[in-house]
């Protein structure tokens, strides 16, 4: 098993990317804590991890508390001995223009998919520093170009994603600590639900799409998994695309 006796912790995990992400590294041999504010869900993934004979946890977490980072990363700890990887998932999306924009949208955005990566890592780094770790954050192939579809905040927060990781990559590498990043095209998942309703918009999407079609979760989980194992040791301060041909054109 690829993830044998490491210990991870992933934001977001109760559903969508972030919970396929959970049960493939618990699959994998990780065990796993689960931070989220859906609770139910959260546990739900839980009890299927258990229920195939993984070990897993939930936490409450809103990513933008200091507070709660710091008790969620310490439950994981206390419960599994030591924390080796962090998947920064938690994320939300948006739409609209740059004058329609208001500072309160902008300010929850960035909130909890910026400054959430960035909280995390801090309250991580501690707890690897001692053995080495390994921190993957979830940006966006809208980390990387712009569109005029989705919220400027939105690809704001993930381009910071972006330059986050690599800035933790370089002061962290002496400690044994890696980071990189991670950016997903659009994926079917409860956060692009409402888009893919929109005929139009759908059809949209789909043709900038070389592959022509919305990727699956799990698709993205692999990539994840790889670069939380030790096949990417070599690895870090880079960008993982899994955008079905999005950024190549």
């Amino acid at each position: 098993m690829r993830l044998e006796g490491k210990v991870a912790f992933i934001s977001g995990g109760a559903r969508g990317m972030g919970a396929e992400e959970a049960r493939l590294f618990a699959k994998e041999g990780a065990k796993v804590a689960i931070g989220d504010v859906l609770e139910e869900e959260g546990l739900r993934v839980v009890e299927e991890i258990s229920e195939t004979g993984g070990q897993a946890l939930f936490v409450l977490l809103d990513v933008t508390s200091e507070t709660q980072w710091q008790e969620a990363v310490a439950t994981a700890v206390r419960d599994f001995g030591k924390l080796d990887i962090l998947v920064n998932n938690a994320g939300i999306g948006g739409s609209g223009m740059v004058e329609d924009t208001t500072v309160a949208e902008w300010d929850r955005v960035m909130g909890i998919n910026a400054k959430g990566v960035f909280l995390g890592t801090k309250t991580a780094i501690p707890e690897m520093r001692q053995n080495g770790g390994c921190i993957i954050n979830i940006s966006s192939q809208l980390g990387l170009v712009g569109v005029d579809s989705s919220s400027p905040q939105y690809q704001a927060s993930k381009g910071a994603v972006r330059i986050f990781t690599k800035a933790t990559a370089i002061q962290y590498a002496q400690d044994g600590i890696r980071a990189n990043s991670v950016h997903p095209g659009p994926i079917v998942t409860p956060m692009t639900e409402a888009s893919r309703a929109d005929r139009e918009l759908y059809q949209m999407t789909v043709s900038r799409i070389p592959l022509g079609r919305y990727g699956q979760p799990e698709n993205v989980a692999y990539g994840v998994l790889f670069l939380a194992s030790d096949e990417s040791s070599f690895m870090t301060g880079s960008e993982l695309v899994i955008d079905g041909g999005w950024t190549a054109q």
